[in-house]
């Protein structure tokens, strides 16, 4: 690896190996700290840069993502799961990716990160391909009136499985139609595969060690209240919806106040956090459990 996340440096090593002049590399600085201004003579104004992450990292600084522990899941396009580690470096044994999830003050924080290929793009393909909804909020009154659909699975495969089974060549498939089945099931039971997929992600954290007791959430998906119910009927946890969901721009602004002086500490960023709905677990172990085996069942029938 060239860069070593452990010590937060180019790798020498490799570097020599590449014959890579360390000059030409970037400075590893923080997340908060001074990336100099924008080009006035581009945009017409000197901007300063004060803060940099990533779109996952900066999602779990929106959300206030701090403790060790602490686990957000974004859905937008895809689904993404990261969760805080603190100052240890966790090596999945479950096909998750170890991360850094921020360093500040010069100290590291890693996280542990599941990514899911398709999650709001299958509600796009109802949509635009199949054409069997007008928009993505239909999908939230088509569920509550069709209610949990037990025997039709849809695995949105559309671009293989992502984390943990990372198999490029499975493909998508709706599985345990009947003649009873139609659009409502199929449209319900696309939800029910995110939330599926995100169980994959949340079991394989949990045989690393990592049990979270809340799920905090963001994206376009979370307006609908039917999924997120049903999610946290599958994971067996609270999910929590904060009252702003586009965490991720929210975390970039946290790290500028952070270095400009807005902020105090991280402490102050918690403070602002504010929840806007929390979804309890209501059903029973074993529901849970049976459902979660039949989407099992239907993904093994698509891998490669």
């Amino acid at each position: 690896m060239l860069f070593n996340i452990h010590t937060q440096r180019w790798s020498d090593e490799l570097l020599e190996l590449f014959n890579i002049p360390a000059s030409l590399l970037p400075e590893v600085r923080d997340c908060a700290a001074d990336y100099g201004v924008t080009d006035e003579a581009t945009i017409g104004v000197a901007i300063p840069v004060c803060g940099i992450a990533g779109d996952q990292q900066a999602a779990l600084i929106g959300q206030a993502g701090f403790s060790g522990g602490m686990t957000k899941s974004t859905y937008g396009t895809g689904c993404f799961v990261i969760a805080n580690t603190g100052p240890n470096a966790l090596a999945s044994g479950n096909n998750l990716l170890t991360t850094v999830a921020y360093r500040l003050d010069g100290e590291v924080t890693y996280g542990i990160e599941g990514s899911i290929f398709v999650a709001g793009s299958a509600i796009q393909w109802l949509r635009d391909q199949l054409k069997i909804i007008g928009s993505a909020p239909d999908t939230e009154s088509i569920a509550r009136a069709t209610g949990i659909v037990e025997h039709v699975h849809v695995v949105p495969a559309f671009a293989g499985l992502g984390a943990p089974y990372w198999d490029p060549h499975a493909r998508g498939a709706i599985l345990g139609l009947s003649r009873d089945s139609g659009i409502d099931e199929i449209v319900t039971a696309t939800l029910q595969a995110v939330a599926y997929q995100t169980r994959d992600l949340v079991t394989a954290m949990s045989d690393d060690g990592i049990d979270p007791s809340i799920i905090r959430v963001d994206g376009g998906m979370v307006a609908n209240d039917w999924f997120l119910q049903f999610l946290a009927d599958i994971l067996g946890l609270p999910v929590e919806r904060p009252a702003n969901v586009e965490s991720t721009v929210l975390g970039a602004a946290y790290l500028a106040g952070l270095q400009s002086g807005i902020f105090g500490s991280t402490d102050d960023i918690g403070a602002l956090w504010s929840s806007d709905a929390v979804f309890s677990p209501s059903m029973d172990a074993g529901r849970r459990d049976s459902l979660y085996a039949g989407w099992q069942d239907a993904v093994g029938r698509v891998r490669s």
